[in-house]
């Protein structure tokens, strides 16, 4: 699925910084925590905590933040539904991850097993 030229430059000018308290409130109101959520970046794009605070700090664009990261090789496990568009038939590399780190989001806060969102076997 092809996004509009207009919605990708505006992902990628947004500031990883301005979202990533998003994450955290939504989180925290359903239980979860900022330091599940540092865990879940950390698994799909090779940060750790302090790179992760250092890209909140300098307001990193979405583009500039994905293009530092190392994805991780089972992300395209990644599948469903976001947004009413499903990750995996997303054609544009940039607007696929991010919503692959909304999608893990969304799992976490809807009390999924971090286990299952990283999908890892048990």
């Amino acid at each position: 699925m092809a996004t509009a030229p207009a919605t990708l430059e505006r992902v990628a000018r947004m500031s990883f910084g301005q979202v990533y308290p998003l994450y955290i409130a939504k989180l925290e109101r359903k239980g979860r925590t900022t330091a599940e959520l540092d865990e879940v970046i950390t698994w799909l794009t090779g940060f750790d905590s302090a790179a992760i605070a250092q890209h909140v700090a300098d307001q990193t664009p979405f583009a500039d933040f994905f293009a530092q990261s190392h994805l991780n090789a089972n992300a395209s496990l990644i599948t469903g539904v976001i947004c009413g568009v499903r990750v995996e038939e997303i054609e544009e590399p940039l607007m696929q991850r991010v919503r692959y780190l909304d999608k893990l989001v969304d799992e976490l806060a809807k009390g999924r097993p971090m286990q299952k969102v990283l999908r890892t076997s048990a």
